[in-house]
């Protein structure tokens, strides 16, 4: 069994050109809808328009195991239960109240003092499966392999784990053995739970984004990766979490974005394989990017997270692999990541004195941000980890901003 580990990317003033030769993906992509692959449209019943529109390691990874989605790795189905009686409880909620919900995290702007890279837990969070829409379910850490496909038990069940990383006896029907009900380990979405919400809620994030997109004299990233946009004059970056999680959404289930058509004269550089219709170093890179742009900068992003929120969004990419649950799963089998070879430059921020006054600081992006700690890691906890390191320096900049010329 392998252990998978989420850390926090740090693109500060690198663009992607690092980031394309850190993190490999390969593969190809079915090209149709912008945001859900073929078999999920059938289930939304309809597509995306397009072109209209610190610690070093990763938190909550602890243990040999990795949340998941009950199981489920959204196939058209969007993740259902892999052991109904494991995930028991189970939330009810409707359209409205997640349309709502989605504006408020839409608008939050959370804040936290803790750097680090990374998760700074020891436990690692597992799930229990949920459908997107009108029912929602507890998601607890289970037992996952290397590529965040849950290994289920010799019954078939799903296998949660404590925040310790050991699996949580089950009886041969797949119920907790009493007394250890308290032991499983929920995983934590802050932000991220938008993706719950209805469909029409990341479509319509998703146009306004391309929109922007197409509207562009300019296109680049900031240090975190994030698409930054030159409008009519004015240079914005595309911040939204919803806009960043309907981006993501697109990327990874087709290896490009559809309806993105720049502008004439207008030069992607690294960020060409946005629009190459096939799946690249460079698309992988780019959806941690968004992913950790449509997180909470001050939690943390873990294996778990990424599994469930890719269940919940029904990504599974052009050429899934179908586990033992009968469940698809986006494959990252060829994705690595190296920290130090991502983030080989410097940032340049204000120092606290500890007296009230602050000093202009220029250090390695590594140094300042990760402790220069460095990760190298494979499969999905090489992804988790280039998207928790994201998250880290989005959080590092917000937190540390550059002082005024």
């Amino acid at each position: 069994m392998n252990t998978h580990r989420t850390s926090r990317r740090t693109p500060l003033y690198l663009g992607l050109a690092g980031l394309a030769a850190a993190l490999a993906l390969g593969g190809s992509h079915a090209a149709w809808s912008p945001i859900a692959t073929a078999a999920a449209q059938d289930s939304h019943g309809g597509s995306h328009g397009s072109g209209s529109h610190g610690s070093q390691d990763k938190g909550s990874k602890g243990g040999k195991g990795k949340g998941s989605m009950g199981g489920a790795a959204g196939s058209s189905t969007h993740g259902s239960s892999g052991s109904q009686s494991v995930e028991s409880k189970v939330l009810h909620g409707h359209q409205d109240a997640a349309s709502a919900a989605a504006a408020e995290e839409e608008s939050s702007d959370r804040r936290g003092p803790q750097y680090g890279g990374g998760r700074s837990s020891t436990g690692k969070p597992a799930g229990a499966g949920t459908k997107k829409g009108d029912v929602l379910g507890d998601l607890n850490v289970i037992l996952r392999d290397a590529n965040g496909v849950p290994i289920l038990d010799q019954y078939g069940h799903v296998q949660p784990l404590d925040a310790d990383g050991n699996p949580i006896p089950l009886t041969p029907e797949g119920d907790i053995v009493a007394g250890y009900e308290d032991l499983v380990v929920p995983v934590e979405f802050s932000r991220l739970s938008v993706s719950r919400s209805p469909d029409k809620v990341l479509d319509k994030s998703y146009n306004e984004a391309i929109t922007a997109l197409n509207s562009a004299t300019a296109i680049a990233t900031d240090a975190s990766g994030r698409l930054v946009v030159t409008v009519d004059g004015t240079t914005s970056t595309i911040d939204s979490p919803l806009e960043n999680l309907a981006l993501y959404q697109a990327l990874l289930n087709n290896g490009y974005l559809p309806g993105f058509v720049p502008k004439d004269g207008v030069s992607l550089g690294n960020l060409s394989s946005l629009v190459d219709k096939t799946t690249t170093k460079g698309d992988l890179l780019q959806a941690a990017s968004f992913l950790a742009a449509a997180s909470d900068k001050a939690g943390s992003i873990s294996d778990d997270t990424v599994v469930y929120t890719d269940a919940i969004l029904g990504i599974t990419g052009a050429t899934p692999i179908v586990g033992t649950d009968g469940k698809s799963y986006y494959d990252f089998s060829s994705a690595t990541y190296d920290r130090s070879a991502t983030y080989s430059g410097t940032v340049t921020y204000l120092k606290s004195n500890g007296d009230g006054t602050y000093t202009s600081v220029t250090a390695p992006i590594l140094d300042a941000v990760f402790g220069g700690t460095n990760y190298t890691g494979t499969q999905l906890d090489a992804f988790t980890q280039a998207a928790d390191d994201a998250r880290a320096v989005i959080e590092f900049v917000h937190d540390n901003p550059v002082p005024s010329q």
